[in-house]
C-alpha cells in the first residue's frame, strides 16, 4: 500500500531570502532520500511561509523493495595462496557475515551478493530526515542556537509535524518530537491545529488564515495589488524579485494603499522607486501602462486583516515620509551646483591604489572614448564630454545615500546643468549592461562610453596583477568583459578588441603593459565570448564548441565579426556537404603538413587528370562568387559546392606523384583549397 507523507518544520520568522530555498531543500532532501532507497515518491507539494516549511508527498510506499547488496573484495591473487584463503579473504568474508565458501568471484576479485528484504518506510524516515537537515545547513552560513541545546538552524524550530498516512513518525530533533500539531496565523488563529492526515494540512491552514502554498500566495498577492491599482485607475510596478520577497514575508496577504505627499514627485522616479520598493518593499503605482508617469500612491502587503486599516496605512505612510524627505533634500542640495563642479572632487577619491584616483580613471576613459568614437566616426565631442562627467555623481549626496543610482543621477544632473541630451543619456546609461538580461546603452556615444569604462577597468586590473581567480572576481572583470562583448555585438560596433585593449593598456599608469599581458587580456575576453556564444540556441540547434573553435582558429578579435562567422558556420553545419568537406579539409591539412612548406601558384598546364581540372575550375568559380559577397553564410554555402569535385579528386588523383613538378602543382592546388576552406572559419575544426 501507499500513503501520503507530510513533514513540516515550524519556526520563528525566517529571513525572506531563505524561505523558498530551505523549503526546496526540504522537498529535495526527503524525495531524494526516498528515491535513493528505491521508494519512488508521488506528486510533491511544497509549502513555505515565514513560520514554516513543509513538503507533502503523495503515494509513498510503506516498504522499500528488496535490496540487492553487492560488494567487491580483494583481488584473487591476494585472496588465495596455495589454494587457501589469505587473512585478507577471511576478513572480507567476516565483514560480509558469511563463510569464505559462500563468496563468489567477479572481474578477478572476490565478490559477495545477496538480496535483503526491504525496510519499512517509517524506519527509514528518521535517517532521511537527518540527511536532509545536513543539506539544509549548507544553505545557511550563519545559524542560530537557542535554549540549552547545541543544535542549530537558521531560526529556532518551534514544532515538527511528521505524518505518514494517519501514523505519526516520531522524529526527534531540536529538543522536539514530531507530532500532529501545527499552528495557523499568529494573530488570526493562534490556537493549535491537530492534523489527522496529510491531506488535512493545506485546508486546515487556509481555515486558520495561512496561505501555505507559495505559488497560490504569490498569485493572490499579484491579484490584490492589481485590484488595488485598478481602484486608483493606475498600473502597479510589479517586479518578480520584489513579488517573491513579499511573498516570503507574509502568511495572510492583505493589500492596502497609502500615499505620500505630491511634493515628493519632484524627485526623479528612480529615487522614489529605490526608496519605496528597495527599502520598504512597497509597490509603486504609475498613471499609465507604460509606467512613465509616477503617482504618489503605493501599495503594500500586510500580514493581517486589521480592524482599523487606516491606522496601518498611516503607519506605512509615516515610515515612507522621512526617507523621501531626506531624498528630496539631497536632490535639492545637489542641484545647487553643476555636475562638472562635482567632477573636480574626483581627484580626492581613490579608484585603486596603484591606478590612481577616480579622476585619473576619468581622464583615461575620456581619451579612450575619444579614440573609439573617432574610429567609429561617432560624435567625438559628445563621447569625450560624457566621459569627462560620467563619474561626477559619485560624490553627490544622492548617490552617497543611494549608490545603486549612480549613472542615473549623473544623467539627471547633467540635463539640469545644461548639458546636451546626448551627453546626459550617455552618462545615464554608461554602466549598462549591468547584468545578464539588461540592455546595452541605447545610443552610439553611450555604448562607446560604457565600452571605454569597462575596458579601462579590465586593462588596469590586469596590469597590476589582480586578475580574477577561479573563485574570486572582486572587480567583476568577467561581467565587464561580457558587457564589452555584448556592446560590440548588439551595438554592431566593428571594433578590433585587441587594438582597443592595447590602447587601454598603454594608458595605464602602473603595472605590466607588454605584449604578453595584452595577449593574456585578449584571451580572457575571448573566453568570455566562448562562454556567451557556446550553447546559444539558433533555430532549435545549439552553437557547439567545434563551431566556436573553427572561428577561434582564424585569430579573429573583432567580436561582431566573430559572432557573424559563428552564425554562418552554424548554418553551414546543417548542410549535407558539411561533414564531407570538413573531413576533406582535415585530410588536406595533413597532406600539406607532411609535405612541408608549399609555395607557388597552380599551373593548369601541369594537370594530368580530369578531376584536377574539375576541382580547379569549381574552386575558381567559388572564389569568384565569394569575392562578390560579404555574407559569410552565403560564402560557406558556396563552399559546399566543392564537395563533389573534392571527393572525385581524392578518389582519382594521387597527390604524391613521381613527377616532382606534378606533385608540387597538386600540393599547390590543395593549398588553394585549404585557403578557401579557411576563408570564413577553419572547417577542419568541424566534425567530419
Amino acid at each position: 500500500m501507499a500513503r501520503d507523507l507530510l513533514l513540516e518544520l515550524g519556526t520563528e520568522d525566517l529571513p525572506a531570502r531563505y524561505v523558498l530555498p530551505l523549503a526546496e531543500a526540504l522537498r529535495g532532501g526527503i524525495a531524494g532520500g526516498l528515491e535513493k532507497r528505491g521508494i519512488a515518491p508521488g506528486e510533491l507539494k511544497l509549502f513555505a511561509t515565514p513560520r514554516r516549511i513543509a513538503v507533502l508527498i503523495a503515494g509513498v510506499a510503506e516498504t522499500q523493495p528488496d535490496q540487492a547488496i553487492e560488494r567487491s573484495g580483494p583481488a584473487l591473487a591476494a585472496a588465495l595462496k596455495d589454494g587457501q584463503p589469505t587473512p585478507a579473504a577471511l576478513g572480507f568474508a567476516k565483514s560480509c557475515g558469511v563463510e569464505f565458501s559462500a563468496l563468489g568471484q567477479k572481474d578477478g576479485k572476490l565478490h559477495f551478493s545477496k538480496t535483503a528484504p526491504g525496510r519499512a518506510t517509517a524506519e527509514l524516515l528518521p535517517e532521511i530526515f537527518e540527511e536532509t537537515l545536513k543539506q539544509m545547513d549548507e544553505l545557511v552560513p550563519k545559524r542560530m542556537r537557542w535554549g540549552s541545546g547545541e543544535e542549530t538552524f537558521v531560526r529556532p524550530v518551534k514544532w515538527i509535524v511528521c505524518l505518514f498516512g494517519a501514523d505519526v513518525i516520531k522524529l526527534q530533533r531540536f529538543g522536539l518530537t514530531a507530532g500532529t500539531t501545527t499552528f495557523g496565523h499568529r494573530f488570526h488563529a493562534p490556537a493549535p491545529i491537530v492534523l489527522k492526515t496529510p491531506a488535512d494540512y493545506a485546508p486546515a491552514l487556509r481555515a486558520a488564515s495561512v496561505w501555505a502554498d507559495v505559488a497560490e500566495r504569490k498569485a493572490e498577492i499579484r491579484r490584490q495589488i492589481e485590484a488595488e491599482a485598478a481602484k486608483l485607475d493606475g498600473h502597479a510596478r510589479i517586479t518578480e524579485d520584489l513579488l517573491d520577497e513579499v511573498t516570503a514575508l507574509v502568511e495572510r496577504p492583505v493589500a492596502i494603499t497609502g500615499h505620500f505627499e505630491e511634493r515628493f514627485l519632484e524627485l526623479p522616479p528612480e529615487v522614489i522607486v529605490a526608496t519605496v520598493e528597495t527599502n520598504q518593499r512597497y509597490f509603486t503605482v504609475f498613471s499609465d501602462a507604460a509606467q512613465t508617469q509616477l503617482t504618489n500612491a503605493f501599495i503594500t502587503i500586510s500580514n493581517i486583516e486589521s480592524r482599523d486599516v487606516s491606522q496601518v496605512i498611516a503607519g506605512n505612510e509615516r515610515v515612507v515620509r522621512p526617507r523621501l524627505t531626506d531624498a528630496l533634500f539631497f536632490w535639492q542640495q545637489d542641484l545647487k551646483q553643476p555636475l562638472a563642479a562635482y567632477g573636480e572632487k574626483l581627484a580626492t577619491v581613490t579608484f585603486q591604489k596603484e591606478l590612481g584616483s577616480t579622476g585619473d580613471k576619468v581622464a583615461r576613459v575620456r581619451a579612450l572614448a575619444g579614440r573609439i568614437a573617432g574610429e567609429l566616426k561617432a560624435d567625438v565631442a559628445i563621447a569625450e564630454r560624457a566621459a569627462a562627467l560620467c563619474k561626477a555623481d559619485l560624490v553627490t549626496k544622492m548617490v552617497f545615500e543611494f549608490p545603486e543610482l549612480q549613472g542615473l543621477m549623473g544623467g539627471y544632473y547633467a540635463a539640469r546643468s545644461g548639458e546636451s541630451a546626448g551627453v546626459a543619456k550617455a552618462i545615464r546609461e554608461h554602466y549598462l549592461p549591468a547584468q545578464q538580461g539588461t540592455s546595452i546603452p541605447s545610443t552610439c556615444e553611450g555604448q562607446i562610453l560604457a565600452l571605454a569604462d569597462k575596458l579601462d577597468t579590465l586593462a588596469g586590473i590586469f596590469a597590476i596583477g589582480q586578475k580574477p581567480t577561479a573563485s574570486k572576481d572582486p572587480f567583476a572583470l568577467r561581467r565587464a568583459a561580457l558587457g564589452a562583448l555584448r556592446i560590440c555585438v548588439e551595438g554592431e560596433l566593428p571594433l578590433d578588441l585587441r587594438a582597443v585593449l592595447k590602447s587601454a593598456l598603454d594608458g595605464q599608469p602602473a603595472g605590466k603593459r607588454d605584449a604578453a599581458l595584452l595577449e593574456e587580456l585578449v584571451e580572457f575576453v575571448m573566453e568570455r565570448l566562448r562562454a556567451w556564444l557556446v550553447g546559444q540556441d539558433i533555430g532549435g540547434r545549439p552553437v557547439t564548441v567545434e563551431m566556436f573553435e573553427s572561428v577561434r582558429a582564424m585569430g579573429i578579435s573583432q567580436p561582431l565579426d566573430f559572432q557573424r562567422r559563428v552564425q554562418a558556420v552554424h548554418a553551414f553545419v546543417a548542410q549535407p556537404a558539411a561533414p564531407n568537406l570538413a573531413a576533406a579539409n582535415k585530410r588536406v591539412r595533413n597532406i600539406l603538413k607532411q609535405a612541408g612548406g608549399i609555395g607557388g601558384t597552380v599551373d593548369p598546364a601541369k594537370f594530368q587528370h580530369d578531376a584536377e581540372r574539375a576541382l580547379h575550375a569549381r574552386l575558381g568559380e567559388v572564389e569568384a562568387q565569394n569575392a562578390k559577397t560579404a555574407d559569410y553564410t552565403a560564402q560557406l554555402v558556396n563552399l559546399a559546392a566543392l564537395r563533389e569535385p573534392v571527393d572525385a579528386f581524392f578518389d582519382g588523383v594521387m597527390v604524391n606523384a613521381d613527377d616532382a613538378a606534378v606533385r608540387a602543382n597538386r600540393l599547390a592546388l590543395l593549398a588553394q583549397l585549404d585557403r578557401a576552406c579557411r576563408s570564413v572559419a577553419d572547417l577542419s575544426q568541424l566534425p567530419g
